[in-house]
């Protein structure tokens, strides 16, 4: 399974429900969508009600759903964020190269941004 995540990294949620008993859904007290959160941990985890599944955990923030299953600071389900991207432009020219990751990994260097001296020339 590959993913694009890694501690560190900045990120968007883009879901902020939890979701209950009989397919209600309630607003996760700690997360807003839309709001930007940093990753401090990426990995798989185990959950007897939910699976396994690709979890996060954020910086600053305890999830504390875990504490009623015995799970402190239990991860966030990775499918709730996406990475924040600063080059929009550059994630959608990645679309047209296939097998290009849409958002740079880690240790890709950044691109230099064009200053406007050398636009001109």
């Amino acid at each position: 399974m590959t993913h694009q995540f890694y501690a560190g990294q900045q990120v968007v949620c883009i879901d902020d429900q939890v979701p209950l008993e009989g397919g209600k859904t309630v607003k996760d007290a700690n997360l807003t969508e839309g709001d930007i959160y940093t990753l401090r941990w990426v990995g798989m985890a185990s959950h007897y009600v939910f699976g396994d599944y690709l979890g996060v955990k954020l910086e600053g923030i305890d999830s504390k759903f875990g504490e009623a299953w015995g799970l402190p600071d239990a991860p966030y389900a990775a499918r709730r964020f996406r990475p924040l991207v600063k080059d929009r432009l550059g994630s959608l020219r990645a679309l047209l190269v296939p097998g290009q990751p849409l958002a740079p990994a880690p240790e890709e260097p950044r691109r230099r941004e064009k200053v406007k001296e050398e636009e001109r020339v």
